[in-house]
């Protein structure tokens, strides 16, 4: 089954994010988010990118479920596999929007996070979860959220696992714009055809010039945190929390 949906707006590829009912990103989804870029990559057409959601949200995270049945090697494995697609977003030689609408959170907003402009609507929801279920940001989230909100802020944002409006999210730096719900797609889409005007060859090189600098130190962090990421996983804190999500209830975490 495919969860996303490739359309045209002129010289904008957008990639629609659609897998009710709230575009939980499974690893089956990624693989093929990654598969869709190699195939935009060919696509000479193809000046810009956009992400978007179907219906309530952009994604509400990662598909929790599937980390009940999951060991810690291949959760290792999985992880540097998501950071591998994500890097290639980030590294992607056409400009690459997150439109943001409904929630952004845990996987969703790493995703996200990946892109080169975030554009979210005002009254959305960012935010990374993940301690709540005796987790961390696992997709980049340590490494990527410091980087555009500074440290202590993005200390707080995982710490309380609280999240952002699309306006704070501007505030904080997370996010460049934001727009009421309902001209969210316009006004992105109009961003995005004004970026399609530039030369394809100078916007690859902005991109390559942009991410020189901290290329070799996020390859080296990415794999910290998959190896922490993963070890959460022998945790019976994780195991709790994990489960608490599934039955519905609050967590106790002891420790351990």
């Amino acid at each position: 089954m495919s969860f996303l949906q490739l359309s045209k707006e002129g010289a904008i590829s957008v990639i629609t994010i659609n897998r009710p009912p709230a575009n939980a990103m499974s690893y089956s989804l990624i693989i093929e988010l990654d598969e869709l870029f190699d195939q935009i990559a060919k696509d000479e057409e193809t000046r810009v990118v956009v992400i978007h959601g179907e219906g309530r949200f952009f994604s509400a995270g990662a598909d929790i479920k599937e980390f009940t049945q999951v060991s810690e090697q291949k959760m290792h494995d999985q992880t540097m596999s998501v950071h591998k697609i994500f890097r290639k977003i980030e590294t992607f030689e056409k400009p690459v929007i997150a439109a943001i609408h409904g929630a952004a959170l845990g996987g969703g907003l790493e995703l996200a996070m990946s892109c080169h402009i975030r554009y979210v609507a005002s009254n959305a929801k960012l935010g990374l979860p993940e301690l709540n279920l005796g987790l961390i940001p696992g997709y980049g989230g340590t490494q990527r959220l410091p980087s555009l909100v500074g440290l202590a802020k993005a200390a707080e944002l995982m710490f309380t696992s609280e999240s952002l409006t699309g306006e704070e999210a501007v505030q904080w730096g997370l996010a460049n714009a934001h727009f009421p719900e309902a001209e969210l797609r316009e006004s992105v889409l109009a961003k995005a055809h004004k970026i399609a005007e530039k030369s394809p060859i100078a916007l690859k090189s902005a991109i390559d010039l942009l991410r020189l600098g901290d290329a070799p130190n996020l390859r080296e962090t990415l794999e910290a945190e998959a190896q922490h990421f993963a070890g959460c996983f022998k945790t019976e804190d994780a195991k709790e929390g994990i489960t608490a999500f599934v039955e519905k209830r609050k967590p106790v975490f002891k420790g351990q």
